[in-house]
């Protein structure tokens, strides 16, 4: 395959190594917003010895480069336009999420790409989880009953920049959505009612970009089931991803295991016991590559 890469960002960069070391891609194109940032990637990809590594100068330059694919890793703020730009062109999509910064935008990109036939996937490493995976087929064989409280938990070690945080959307955007697509898809149900607080007892730089960095949100879904969201930017034991479902039959648990970053402080406790996580390529690593490689058409469940 010969696919395109637009955005060279930290996860953009994670996404240049994934590519480029598959033995299905045979050549990668990227581009950035600031060209020095695409020269340096090719430049320290073709130094490690990848693949045929290629920069265009532009957005319109890649997507008229004779590629089978497309992966967005821009800003925010820049999915549409790209989502849009790559289905008109023809070309199946992966793109990190969100889709856009609010409903409405994301709302006018499903309308301008739905049924255009091009495969779109939005990126939710979760899904590709192996415990995550567990999760949802429990609740589908009904093992554990009807549920009655899901518990979704998001919690990063260290607050990122302020130059990220100004155009992120917004910590439910960025950060509660993996929660949201989490919930939607594990149960099979829609959400009907939302409460969602947040506050700042942090970086001001928070509160600069109208944001919190730290919200909770109560989701009530269309058979009943109350879901629960955590999320902060501190953390500073490490990268907390957990998911419990309650149910009249069982509860089961997600992200529970020795790397879990919480200190116990029952007597004689020793779980957990490992280092804790400290980054989301560490904790949903053997997920994310997978999802980079396996393109379908998307939705909630």
């Amino acid at each position: 395959m010969r696919l395109g890469l637009i955005g060279l960002g930290r996860i953009g960069s994670f996404h240049a190594e994934t590519l480029s070391a598959l033995p299905a891609v045979g050549s990668l194109v990227v581009t950035d917003a600031v060209p020095a940032v695409a020269e340096r990637v090719a430049g320290r990809l073709a130094a490690a010895g990848a693949g045929n590594i290629e920069v265009a100068g532009s957005v319109p330059a890649l997507l008229a480069s004779g590629l089978d694919g497309v992966v967005i890793a821009a800003a925010t703020d820049a999915h549409p336009e790209l989502i849009v730009a790559a289905v008109e062109a023809g070309l199946p999509v992966f793109c990190e999420k969100p889709v856009a910064r609010g409903a409405a935008e994301g709302v006018a990109v499903l309308r301008r790409v739905e049924g255009s036939g091009t495969e779109i996937q939005i990126g939710y490493p979760r899904r590709f989880d192996a415990a995550f995976v567990a999760a949802r087929a429990a609740v589908a064989s009904g093992e554990l009953g009807w549920l009655h409280t899901v518990r979704s938990t998001t919690l990063d070690p260290a607050p990122p920049p302020p130059e990220y945080v100004a155009v992120s959307g917004g910590i439910f955007r960025d950060c509660s959505v993996h929660d949201f697509d989490t919930v939607r898809w594990v149960t099979g149900r829609e959400v009907v009612e939302v409460y969602a607080t947040g506050s700042n007892r942090g970086a001001e730089s928070f509160r600069e970009a109208g944001d919190v960095d730290t919200a909770s949100a109560v989701l009530t879904l269309d058979d009943g089931t109350l879901a629960v969201v955590s999320n902060s930017r501190y953390n500073p034991r490490g990268y907390d991803v957990r998911l419990e479902l309650h149910g009249s039959r069982d509860s089961i648990a997600a992200g529970l295991d020795d790397r879990l970053p919480l200190r116990s402080v029952e007597p004689g406790a020793t779980f957990p016991a490992g280092t804790p996580w400290q980054f989301f390529i560490d904790r949903l690593g053997p997920g994310v590559p997978r999802r980079t490689h396996r393109v379908h058409r998307g939705g909630g469940r």
